[in-house]
């Protein structure tokens, strides 16, 4: 008797173990659970399927455009991983949609076009709405210091009343800042959005906006009236080295991507932005002069690239784009054979892009929008100037050469 009342007692005290351990185990899943998932102000809860950048160190709130607001962007990798991660390798696997194969993660789509979930993943940049806000508060801001720190010593960082900062080119000739100017209009035509935003000023120390610096104006030599740029100034910024498949080693940009991490697809992505950017405007500044000084310097591509920095988010920025257009057309038999080596390079472009492309290409009006943005946006375009007959036909005809490749990239790699 003894015996059994002790076996029924062992029994009772393992089941009433065996309860509290179940009990146990359920409250640390679910805390677990709960640490796992991040508390948003006003939102609740968030599970992390959609990546949260906790990082203090964004480029600009305009460039982070906020995870949580990305509620609509798909979970594309089929390991698990959460998508938007930029240190994620591209997943290869295939699965079944509507009964045909399609690759997950793909970074191309159409042959030609970078995928639609990359381009999800890529910040705004400069918005058109950010660069009007801009450029109506630098046109009646006080300028109150004047330094260096913009580059030639004709060029300087102009510090505002608010404590915001601008780059002011005066320029050795009319040609830069015109160029810069006319570059950043392309850009905003192209819907490109990696320029800082850009007003112009016309000097005059009797003006509330520079008579704080009178005197250092004075000693710069600028001349009264002269008409500057004024460009935003972003700082944390860091220098670009080219990328792999753009040096003179490699074949170039093409579809056949492999084991590349969304960070460097993003970076790539940009890049095909620039290239088509600098071959229209025939900047020679940046990749082009890299690879003409190939001759003599055979390491040149393993340095940073000039005039074109990056943020802590891996976002280009494309500075100093005063060689564009019209000091670049000038010069163009000098520096076209390695403007079409450099285009021949890449045949992977953003989709919005080669249409915008597309639509000038046809209207074969693209000087004519050219001057109606700037002279809409700009109240000192009369004043600055515009591109020649010559020069706006040079415009049309590189736009047109970059359609045709284009074409022809889609000729060749559209069925993939």
């Amino acid at each position: 008797m003894r015996v059994l009342t002790s076996n029924l007692f062992g029994l009772l005290f393992l089941g009433a173990f065996a309860g509290v351990f179940y009990v146990w185990s359920s409250l640390e899943d679910r805390l677990e659970r709960h640490k796992r998932r991040f508390t948003v102000p006003g939102r609740g809860s968030f599970s992390p399927k959609v990546p949260v950048d906790l990082s203090a160190k964004t480029f600009r709130t305009l460039l982070a455009v906020p995870a949580v607001h990305r509620t609509q962007v798909k979970v594309h990798n089929a390991s698990g991983n959460p998508a938007g991660n930029r240190h994620d390798h591209v997943n290869r696997n295939t699965s079944t949609a509507n009964g045909r194969s399609v690759k997950l993660d793909s970074p191309v789509e159409d042959g030609i076009f970078w995928s639609a979930w990359l381009e999800d993943l890529l910040p705004m940049g400069f918005t058109e709405d950010y660069a009007r806000a801009w450029r109506d508060r630098a046109r009646a801001a006080r300028v109150v210091k004047l330094e260096a720190g913009c580059g030639r010593v004709s060029n300087q960082m102009a510090t505002f009343a608010d404590g915001s900062k601008a780059c002011v080119r005066y320029g050795i000739n009319a040609d830069q800042v015109q160029g810069e100017t006319l570059t950043y209009y392309l850009a905003c035509l192209l819907g490109l959005t990696n320029v800082p935003p850009l007003v112009l000023s016309q000097l005059s120390t009797d003006s509330e906006q520079w008579a704080a610096v009178r005197t250092r104006v004075a000693g710069l030599q600028w001349s009264d009236h002269a008409v500057v740029s004024l460009t935003e100034w972003v700082s944390n910024l860091s220098g670009v080295v080219t990328p792999a498949p753009l040096r003179q080693e490699s074949s170039g940009l093409h579809p056949e991507l492999r084991n590349k991490s969304t960070a460097e697809l993003l970076e790539l992505m940009q890049w095909s932005d620039l290239i088509i950017f600098d071959y229209m405007s025939a900047n020679f500044d940046r990749l082009v002069s890299n690879l003409f000084s190939l001759q003599w310097d055979a390491r040149v591509m393993e340095r940073d690239t000039n005039n074109l920095l990056k943020t802590p988010r891996g976002d280009l920025v494309f500075i100093d784009n005063e060689a564009g257009l019209v000091h670049g057309f000038r010069v163009l038999s000098m520096w076209e054979r390695y403007h079409q080596t450099v285009l021949g390079s890449v045949c992977v472009f953003r989709k919005r892009t080669a249409q915008r492309v597309a639509e000038l290409h046809q209207s074969r009006d693209s000087s004519k929008r050219l001057l109606e943005l700037y002279r809409d946006n700009e109240p000192l375009a009369a004043e600055l100037g515009f591109l020649s007959d010559e020069h706006a036909a040079v415009l049309q005809e590189r736009i047109d050469r970059v359609y045709k490749h284009i074409s022809y990239c889609k000729e060749n790699y559209g069925q993939l």
